[in-house]
């Protein structure tokens, strides 16, 4: 037969790129010469992006981030391009099917939950709006971990997602700077310093193109890598000491192979600390090079580049920027000032105090001896102008310096972000208000017109168009294809909510989505689950906070009532959770047992089986998480109020038609103002009664009143679900009756009479599909372009 353009082209570059015939050539081979087959339609637009860029002198927007969690990239180019039927169709004559080597393709191990899948969605949102922009961050050779579970226990394996090379990057090696650490600071004739680390590494440029819906605009996201300038020396080599020739070249590798690296321990907080430093240095470089070589102005900064600071990890880059500016552009240090506060704004993500990172001062000066230096200058002026302002008193002034003097003292680096930057926003309505009155209060009262809100938002191409293409077409079908280049459009289906034809079409697609995941379930784990069940989904970060431990516990007390009452008219429900525990946190990692643990024991048990299933997915990542936002039923959003900042999977969720149970924390309060309170299900203290109980809370007491709550504490702590270890979780059970910090015990019966009113709207299968599809309605708003318009708006000013 003869081939289409396409399929000879992707035929000639298997043979002449890849070095295979047709014949000989394995899924990972079709699936490499695919991509750079693809790639060189993206390799035009981007450089002509670039270029059109370039010559319009426009501002670009710089966003630092130390996670991207791109998730696999070639159903993605594909869709924004355009060009998935045609290559469907063209590998159909080869014999290849498009879906089997999409699943083949590995997850870039960038990232680990929200903070990293938001950059990601903002990377591919800023080109789609046509904004000029570059992502930057580290190449992790090994990023997080891939997550194993053995005996129910959390294994932590290395991500090898680069061990067969990546067709989408590209070195530059042209854009390599120099990272120093350590050594001295002179002083020079004239007054001038100068730093001399003591040790040095070289940041080279690695680069992604992420391309925009419909191919409008191919932005880059700039991964750095770090090699040493003497990969090996060869005196020490031939003298026979081998490993210390490597010393070198061993210590650039470790600086990017793995993602947080726990800091548990005096070095892996060192390890933290440079390579933070290390990505922030070099971006900062890269972004005044670019600069001075488009404009050759440094004062120009603020009117050309707009720089975001994703979180605390990058706040370093407010001291980088300081120093190129004094030290290397002769730039008078209160200039300097204006021109980094003009360029920098700053995203905070917590508002919980331990995740404000800060530094040991020894440890930073030490390291970044300058930097200290500059740090030291940057609070005198600081503090100056707090002692000037009516009403900051002391106990302020205390909570406004850089510097923590309470024992041990320590580098704010969140404060570094505040002062240096012109706009700090939250991502969600309720946390940038609590911002207000709580981390920052002091910082907002010495600069009140600082914060602003900015909601985070998800792309809908990857989250409703790419992972639920069944849902597309029935979108497409019932209200017309806008919604795609406006996610606001999805509005126009909250009509069809009342439409009994639609609401059947809509339970198909669902139910085909569910009867996918549990294949994949079933292949995966051995667990065979019932589609017409209830599918409740918790997946996220494994954290306290986040309350993982709340749904187990009403899982176990559930268990108990049904095996009790087994008369009554349970709802079929199947648990689902996954997430990854970071490796030094003992208590989530003991929650992901215990899960384990109480899904073995229900599991198999005759008396519940069709009524309750549990299952922990191993793994989690942007792949699975592809799978199970269709599928989901109800989405677990139960965080203690006042400490998510916003959550993304909510809104991932919701957009797929889950109903949310949850409490009015982070994002929750907006997604049930846009869906309506009739169609979400609220639970729980607010952020203004836990700060009001959090003064005179007794858990235990609490826990005494409850005898659900109490039997199910007592049966985990007992050793019912641990036979093998039976003291296992007394510890975990005990924190809760002493210190219970996260308020399960206060929320525990408003959650179990929640779980309660979803089963009977489940039983009423009419209303239950018109308000999954409001939920899909209501959810245009949450769209990252929606976000990055704002942004773009009042804090970047880029049109």
């Amino acid at each position: 037969m003869t081939q289409s353009p396409l399929a000879a082209q992707i035929v000639d570059t298997l043979k002449h790129r890849i070095g295979k015939d047709e014949r000989a050539a394995h899924p990972h081979d079709w699936l490499a010469a695919t991509i750079l087959t693809l790639r060189n339609d993206i390799i035009d637009r981007w450089m002509e992006s670039t270029r059109a860029a370039h010559a319009a002198g426009a501002k670009r927007v710089y966003y630092l981030s130390l996670e991207f969690l791109i998730g696999r990239l070639l159903r993605d180019a594909l869709a924004n391009l355009g060009r998935d039927s045609e290559v469907r169709d063209a590998l159909e004559e080869l014999g290849i099917e498009l879906a089997a080597i999409e699943a083949i393709e590995p997850d870039a191990a960038l990232g680990n939950g929200g903070l990293g899948r938001l950059a990601a969605c903002f990377m591919e949102s800023l080109a789609s709006l046509d904004l000029p922009a570059y992502g930057y961050g580290i190449r992790y050779v090994n990023g997080m971990f891939r997550q194993r579970i053995d005996d129910g226990w959390q294994v932590e394996l290395p991500e090898t997602w680069l061990a067969h090379g990546n067709p989408w990057e590209f070195e530059r090696r042209e854009s390599a700077y120099l990272v120093g650490f350590g050594g001295e600071v002179v002083s020079e004739d004239g007054g001038r310093v100068h730093w001399k680390p003591a040790e040095g590494l070289e940041a080279m440029a690695v680069d992604t193109p992420v391309v925009g819906w419909r191919g409008r605009r191919v932005n880059t996201l700039r991964l750095w890598t770090a090699r040493a300038f003497d990969p090996i020396r060869l005196d020490r080599f031939n003298a026979g000491d081998h490993q210390g020739a490597l010393a070198g070249q061993v210590a650039a590798e470790t600086l990017v192979r793995v993602l947080y690296p726990a800091d548990s321990t005096p070095a892996g907080q060192e390890l933290r600390l440079r390579q933070e430093y290390f990505f922030s240095s070099a971006s900062i470089q890269d972004i005044v090079r670019r600069h001075m070589q488009y404009f050759g102005d440094i004062t120009t900064l603020p009117e050309k580049a707009a720089i975001q600071l994703n979180d605390t990890h990058p706040a370093v880059a407010v001291a980088e920027l300081m120093r190129l500016l004094v030290d290397h552009h002769d730039v008078a240090f209160d200039e300097a000032w204006d021109i980094a506060r003009a360029t920098f704004g700053y995203t905070n993500h917590t508002l919980l105090p331990e995740a404000l990172e800060s530094w040991p001062l020894p440890l930073f000066e030490r390291l970044l001896p300058r930097h200290m230096q500059l740090v030291y200058a940057i609070n005198a002026k600081l503090l100056k102008e707090a002692r000037e302002t009516p009403g900051i008193d002391d106990r302020a002034i205390t909570a406004i310096s850089l510097i923590d003097e309470g024992g041990e003292r320590r580098v704010r680096m969140a404060n570094l972000a505040f002062a240096g930057a012109h706009s700090i926003n939250g991502v969600a309505a309720l946390h940038t208000e609590l911002m207000k009155k709580t981390v920052f209060a002091d910082l907002h009262r010495l600069y009140p017109d600082r914060i602003n809100n900015k909601t985070n938002g998800i792309t809908p191409r990857r989250w409703l168009h790419e992972c639920n293409p069944g849902l597309t077409a029935l979108i497409a079908d019932g209200i017309g294809p806008a919604f795609k280049d406006d996610a606001a459009k999805l509005s126009r289906l909250a009509p069809l909510a009342d439409d009994p034809s639609f609401r059947e079409r809509f339970a198909a697609v669902k139910r085909a989505n569910k009867v996918a995941l549990a294949d994949h379930i079933r292949a995966e784990t051995g667990l065979s689950l019932d589609p017409d069940a209830l599918f409740d989904v918790q997946v996220k970060r494994i954290h306290e906070y986040k309350r993982q431990l709340l749904n187990l516990l009403e899982t176990v007390a559930l268990y108990d009532q049904i095996r009790s009452h087994p008369e009554r008219d349970w709802v079929p429900r199947v648990k689902l959770f996954a997430g990854k525990a970071a490796p030094s946190y003992w208590n989530a990692k003991l929650i992901i047992k215990l899960a384990n643990d109480i899904a073995r024991r229900i599991n198999g048990d005759p008396a519940v089986q069709g009524l309750l299933k549990v299952a922990f997915l191993p793994n989690y990542n942007v792949s699975l998480a592809e799978r199970i936002m269709p599928a989901a039923d109800l989405s677990e959003q139960i965080s203690t109020a006042g400490m998510e900042a916003s959550g993304t999977g909510n809104m991932k969720l919701a957009l797929n038609g889950a109903l949310t149970i949850g409490t009015l924390d982070g994002a929750n309060i907006e997604i049930k103002d846009r869906v309506g309170d009739e169609n979400i299900v609220i639970f729980g203290l607010t952020a203004d009664q836990v700060a009001e109980r959090a003064r005179n809370y007794h858990p235990r007491e609490m826990i005494e009143r409850c005898p659900a709550l109490a039997q199910a504490l007592s049966a985990i702590a007992s050793g019912v679900f641990s036979p093998d270890d039976p003291g296992r979780y007394a510890g975990l059970v005990g924190e809760l009756y002493d210190h219970d910090r996260f308020f399960l015990a206060a929320d525990f019966e408003s959650y179990a009479a929640a779980q309660r009113e979803v089963d009977r709207r489940w039983r009423d299968p009419a209303g239950w599909g018109a308000a999954a599809i409001r939920n899909v309605a209501g959810m245009g708003w949450f769209s990252s372009d929606r976000t990055i318009r704002e942004y773009a708006r009042d804090i970047w000013h880029v049109a």
